[in-house]
C-alpha cells in the first residue's frame, strides 16, 4: 500500500476489501495510482470501493467489460489526478516567486539582540542574574535566551 495507508486501510485490505474515499489516496502521481492499482487488484486479488467514483468500485461487474471500464476511468482519473498536483506546484512556485518580487520574506525572522538582551546576557554570563531571569527581563523562553547568546559575539 502505499505510505498514506492506514491501518484499517490494511486490516480492510486483508480481509479482501479497500474502501477509499478518493482516487488520490493511492498515490502522489499516476504511476503511484496505477501501481497501487495493480498491486491491490491483480497481486492482492482485492477489490477496491472508490467512494467518490462508484465506477471504479471493483466488487461490481467483474467481466471483461466491467474491468475494461474501471481501468480506463481509473486511467482517466490518474491522469487528471497528477496533472492537478502539477498545476498546483505550478501555481505555487509563480506565487511565491511573485511574492518575492514584491520583497516578501519567508522564514524566521533574523534575531537582531537589543542592548536589553545584551545586558542580560552579560549578567548572567557574569553569573549576576539567572538565566531564567534573563529570559524573563528579555521576554523570551529560556532556550532562546541560550540560543541566541551562543550565536552572538559580544
Amino acid at each position: 500500500m502505499a505510505s498514506s495507508a492506514s491501518a484499517s486501510d490494511q486490516t480492510a485490505l486483508a480481509l479482501g476489501l479497500l474502501i477509499i474515499k478518493s482516487i488520490d489516496r493511492l498515490g502522489r502521481n499516476y504511476s503511484e495510482i496505477q501501481q497501487e492499482w495493480q498491486k491491490i487488484t491483480k497481486t492482492k486479488k482485492a477489490d477496491i470501493i472508490v467512494l467518490d467514483m462508484p465506477l471504479l468500485d471493483t466488487t461490481q461487474s467483474k467481466d471483461l467489460l466491467g474491468t475494461f471500464i474501471a481501468d480506463l476511468v481509473l486511467q482517466l482519473l490518474s491522469f487528471v489526478s497528477e496533472n492537478e498536483r502539477i498545476n498546483i506546484l505550478q501555481r505555487q512556485a509563480e506565487g511565491i516567486e511573485a511574492a518575492k518580487k514584491r520583497g516578501v520574506k519567508f522564514g524566521r525572522p533574523k534575531f537582531t539582540p537589543t542592548k536589553e538582551y545584551a545586558l542580560n546576557y552579560m549578567l548572567w554570563k557574569d553569573k549576576k542574574i539567572s538565566a531564567q531571569q534573563g529570559a524573563e527581563n528579555c521576554n523570551m523562553s529560556l532556550r532562546a535566551f541560550y540560543r541566541y547568546g551562543d550565536r552572538i559575539k559580544f
